[in-house]
This record gives C-alpha cells, structure tokens and sequence, in this order.
C-alpha cells in the first residue's frame, strides 16, 4: 500500500521550503501544499512503499499500510526513530507487540562508497560480475552457463 499522510498530524516541517519526506523521497512524490503546509503523496501508483518518509516523518505523520499477509485487518507497523536505530513495532489485531531494533546508517550524507568495498576489476556496471559477486558469494567466480 502506499504511503499516505495524517493531516491531523503533519506540520508541514514548521513550513520550510522542503519537507523530510520530500528530502528523503527516492521517486520525488511527497510534496508540500503550501496552502494547508501539510505533505501529501502526490501520485499513490507510482510509490515504491520503501517506508522511507515514514521513517523519516519527525512527527510520526507519514503510514503505510502493512501487507495483508503481514498485518491483516487491522493490525499497524509503525517505527520510532532514535540517533543510532529505528525501533519497528508490530501490533497485531490480537494486541500482542513485537519490537524489532536496526540500526541506522551513520555514514555522514555524501560520503557512502558506492561500491560497497568490495572490488569487480572492472568500471563496466554490464559486467556479469556486477557490484560485489563474486566475493559477497565467497566465489572465486561467477557461475555461467
């Protein structure tokens, strides 16, 4: 399901020229309404549900439905961030509780190796052997047919 915004809740960022969720959006479809300052998904079709604005939402304004064979009728999945890990929160329709506790990326914006690390001996992103196999495989090579 794609994500949708609680008006109730948004504040639209305090008004600033661009919200979280318009920052952190990797299809571009959050948006401010400048009239109401409040964020709203500007295309549900094309959202990718990657939960990104919902982590992000500093108000916690910003939901995805679950799945149905994730969390049917009912049930919610919401995350609640802190500085080092995102805690996720499964309440089930019969009020049990799951937490589950990641952590967040720290690597300052702008500094992230694309490559991982690892190396392909090659630029060409055409290779077979793409980003990281055959080393993340623990292969000395790359099976072909």
């Amino acid at each position: 399901m794609p994500s949708y915004v609680i008006p109730d809740k948004c504040d639209g960022c305090k008004a600033l020229d661009k919200t979280a969720c318009q920052y952190i959006c990797p299809n571009d479809l959050m948006v401010l309404n400048t009239e109401t300052e409040k964020a709203y998904n500007r295309d549900v079709a094309m959202c990718w549900e990657c939960y990104n604005c919902v982590k992000i939402c500093p108000v916690d304004a910003i939901e995805v439905r679950g799945y149905a064979d994730f969390v049917p009728l009912g049930a919610t999945v919401s995350p609640m961030r802190g500085s080092d890990a995102i805690m996720w929160t499964v309440k089930f329709r019969n009020g049990m509780l799951k937490r589950f506790k990641f952590p967040i990326r720290t690597t300052p914006e702008g500094t992230a190796v694309p490559d991982g690390g690892w190396e392909t001996g090659t630029e060409d992103l055409g290779d077979p052997t793409l980003f990281s196999e055959p080393g993340s495989l623990g292969m000395d090579a790359v099976v072909t047919i």
